[in-house]
């Protein structure tokens, strides 16, 4: 075959390559502006990772291949452009871009050919060509990894046996809580050579396989199958249609199950499914909570933008708080491949002409304009084709705004959308269909009364550099131009602005607030100060906004998006380096479209009236039901920062499952605390949710470990509820985000429903005992210490007042930084305080 002809004539290379770099290389490793770094880097002989040596971090010192995302030839990096003394040979440089954040592993080889060895190996490598025996070996060997890494972890002594007392500590390491005789029994089953009394590592792997055999699963197997010891064809459709809801389930099907999953040749001759086989298909993609259908897009891409959300970052280019960090162009390159859709780009004059992109009045370092455009050039369409907005912050000069112009046009090329539709005779926008790849340029833009012919003219300014004071064009009272509005108001001033810039410019020209009216002659500011969320979504249906964090958020925290989606506003800008709660959020919003950067709202957000504050907002609509039955848990670790710090001890697991959507769906309700088990937890409870609108809410999973003085967190995963329509009811796991093991096993039900249910009824109904507690809020622009009453269970916690319904389910895990920034409020200013701080902040 071709393939076959292929690798037969890459094999010498490859297997040349894959041999030197087995054998080692030693190179130069950069770090900062000034430190060189010789270490010998060598691929692992499975060729799942790059390890290096030595170093600090012994075992850690790797980069795997599944976390590389590009290999570089030559001095690309920032690293290399700010190294000192840099006078290496391009020929010997390349970089390693890996990990979630697309970091970059900066490496000078002692010639050219080493450097092209590694970098030919390693795309090799990435792109999965190898011989057939080679590429079955190393899927093998990935199947054993975490089988191989506690093993190496375990091995104390480093001879290649596991003793009882070794599997004992790792036993407690991994939270399991067996009766020593119990772990006895096991281990010498499990020891089947002559060398009695140690494992090796296959012994290990069928040793742990004793132990890790589901009881929740094999209950459930043996339901299906009549108490046999095995499930066949028959009972295997009978299961995947009544208690996964699949539909029209074939034998054949069935079949391409058992042969995939069935570890055992014999059970796949005979066509049936054991435990061994039936765990695997649970814990497969086919098992997961989150609808495979939504891995890819799914909406419908052909309406105008203002009918989808769109993922915003704010100050892209920072990669820590507001004041003292890094600005980098990875950071463009990172968010971009995570989906945003709108990055922000803050321009300063810098020396030699060149602009320059950093936080201004600050001590954040500067990287040049020119390098962040050519970094989105790269990495604008790598996962995605749907536009990308480029948020410009002008505070150059006209000279060096020009410069910006010729930067972008002769960078972009084609990809700048320089398209004229006429917005006001059409009254849509485009769609992310129709602009794909295309990058649209937001910023100022000339009024049209200046003169066709000049090259400059005056605009306003602020001191963000964000907001357009220029008065919005209006046709018979009525805002049909797209604009970006965004929730700040400054003191007016004025600049200068370069027409090569400004024509840039074409559907988004950012505009200020309080310069846009509502079709009813309401100031917008007016809208929002005295929340007024019906208007605020009717606004949000003929234009876009805008909503970033406001100034005084330092330390790049971020505030709670649920309410400002509520209202249907598109671009919600989040710090993307600032990982924690509402992050968390954000991805999930947007997995549920193929992690495009672009999600349809609600029919109801785009047309008609709609008030997300109303305890009915959808009078005459069904309501939906949402009961989980958290039934266990699996590999749950300990929590990295424990309260009471690292005893030794045995985590007691709960779990917590918060809504996160409309005020009045809003709940958070928990299991009770398993003691002494993270490795295989058994809950068995069912929380039972009413939603007026799914369509808007996600479900959020937490897992704690019990404390006597509070409760560490260990993981979550958040999902939209929408993603669990209709392929993922029945027996689910929910796998914790950034976590390759630890899931919780659950069964997914949803019910239609009729008339008002209310919260305390359904917890009657069910025995859900919720307590009353009281929660440190920390929302949207706000950033102050609220406490008020969060009791689910009551009846009157939905009378608060809009603005506490507005913060409601704001509250976070806590940031992992060095610093925080709190500010307490004075008794007394909550109500007032609170109100404004939903609106200031965008």
């Amino acid at each position: 075959s071709w393939r076959a002809s292929v690798l037969q004539s890459l094999a010498p290379t490859l297997e040349r390559c894959i041999c030197n770099m087995q054998a080692g290389s030693q190179m130069i490793k950069l770090r900062g502006k000034s430190k060189a770094l010789v270490r010998l880097f060598y691929l692992d002989e499975h060729k799942s990772c790059i390890r290096w040596r030595p170093s600090r971090k012994h075992e850690r010192a790797k980069i795997t291949i599944d976390s590389i995302h590009e290999v570089c030839e030559g001095m690309r990096t920032e690293v290399f452009r700010r190294f000192a003394n840099n006078n290496f040979d391009p020929n010997c440089c390349f970089n390693i871009y890996h990990g979630d954040q697309v970091e970059s592993l900066d490496l000078v080889s002692t010639n050219g050919e080493e450097a092209r060895t590694w970098i030919t190996g390693l795309k090799y490598l990435l792109a999965g060509i190898s011989d057939e025996d080679s590429l079955a070996k190393r899927q093998r060997t990935r199947d054993q990894y975490p089988f191989n890494c506690t093993f190496s972890e375990a091995d104390k002594n480093g001879d290649g046996n596991l003793s009882i007392g070794e599997v004992l500590q790792l036993l407690h390491k991994l939270n399991v809580n067996l009766p020593k005789q119990k772990v006895r029994e096991m281990f010498q089953e499990a020891d089947t050579d002559e060398n009695q009394g140690s494992l090796t590592f296959e012994e290990f792997c069928t040793f742990y396989k004793l132990i890790s055999t589901r009881r929740d699963l094999y209950l459930l197997m043996i339901t299906y199958s009549n108490h046999k010891e095995h499930m066949d064809l028959n009972d295997l459709q009978r299961f995947l249609e009544n208690e996964q809801k699949m539909v029209n389930v074939t034998k054949d099907y069935c079949k391409m199950i058992i042969n995939q999953f069935e570890p055992c040749s014999e059970n796949q001759t005979r066509m049936v499914l054991c435990i061994d086989g039936f765990t695997n298909y649970m814990r497969s993609p086919a098992g997961d909570v989150f609808n495979p259908e939504h891995y890819q897009v799914n909406q419908d891409m052909t309406q105008p933008l203002t009918n989808y959300y769109i993922a915003s970052s704010h100050n892209t280019y920072l990669t820590g708080d507001q004041l003292l960090s890094q600005s980098r162009v990875d950071m463009y390159a990172y968010v971009l491949q995570a989906g945003c859709r709108c990055v922000e780009v803050d321009c300063w004059d810098g020396p030699d002409g060149e602009p320059i992109v950093h936080h201004g009045y600050t001590l954040t370092s500067k990287i040049l304009f020119k390098d962040v455009v050519e970094t989105i050039n790269k990495y604008a369409f790598a996962k995605t084709q749907y536009p990308v907005i480029l948020s410009i912050e002008n505070h150059c000069t006209v000279p060096q705004q020009k410069k910006m112009a010729q930067h972008l046009m002769e960078v972009l090329q084609d990809k700048l959308d320089l398209s004229n539709i006429n917005v006001n005779e059409s009254r849509r926008l485009p769609s992310p269909e129709l602009l794909k790849g295309k990058v649209l340029v937001k910023g100022k833009k000339l009024p049209a009364n200046i003169d066709a012919e000049a090259e400059e003219g005056d605009v306003s300014d602020e001191d963000s550099g964000e907001e357009d004071e220029e008065e919005e064009e209006q046709i018979n009272g009525d805002v049909r131009f797209c604009v970006l509005c965004k929730f700040l108001c400054r003191r007016r001033k004025s600049m200068r602005l370069s027409r090569a810039l400004s024509d840039l410019v074409k559907y988004t020209k950012s505009v200020r607030v309080h310069d846009i009216e509502t079709q009813g002659k309401t100031n917008v500011n007016t809208v929002i100060m005295q929340l007024k969320p019906a208007q605020l979504v009717r606004l949000n249906q003929r234009q876009l906004l805008r909503v970033y964090p406001f100034n005084y958020r330092v330390d790049s925290s971020n505030f709670n998006p649920q309410p400002f989606w509520n209202a249907g506003c598109h671009l919600v800008a989040l710090n993307y380096q600032t990982e924690g709660r509402m992050l968390q959020l954000n991805r999930a919003k947007f997995a549920a479209n193929g992690n495009c950067g672009y999600v349809l709202k609600p029919k109801c957000l785009c047309k008609g009236a709609f008030n997300p504050m109303l305890e009915d907002p959808l009078p005459g609509h069904r309501k939906s039901q949402l009961v989980l039955k958290i039934i266990s848990g699996q590999q749950l670790p300990k929590p990295k920062d424990s309260m009471l710090g690292d005893r030794g001890e045995i985590i007691d697991p709960f779990v917590e499952v918060e809504i996160i959507g409309l005020p009045i769906d809003c709940n958070k309700q928990q299991t009770r605390v398993v003691d002494d088990n993270g490795f295989n937890p058994i809950w068995e409870e069912t929380l039972v949710f009413t939603l007026h609108m799914p369509q808007i809410a996600l479900v959020r999973f937490m897992v704690w470990d019990h404390d006597p003085i509070g409760r560490d967190f260990i993981g979550q995963r958040t999902i939209r509820i929408i993603t669990l329509f209709p392929c993922s009811t029945g027996y689910r796991h929910v796998y914790l985000e950034g976590m390759e093991e630890a899931s919780i096993f659950v069964h997914v039900a949803i019910n239609d429903i009729t008339g008002k249910v209310t919260f305390y009824y359904i917890s009657f109904l069910f025995c859900i005992n919720v307590a009353t507690e009281i929660l440190t809020v920390v929302e949207g622009e706000d950033f102050l210490n609220r406490r008020y009453s969060d009791d689910v269970s009551s009846k009157d916690s939905r009378s608060t007042s809009q603005s506490a319904s507005l913060l409601r389910g704001a509250q976070s895990e806590p940031l992992r930084r060095a610093h925080k920034v709190c500010f307490q409020e004075p008794e007394g200013s909550h109500e007032a305080r609170c109100r404004l701080s939903s609106i200031t902040c965008s």
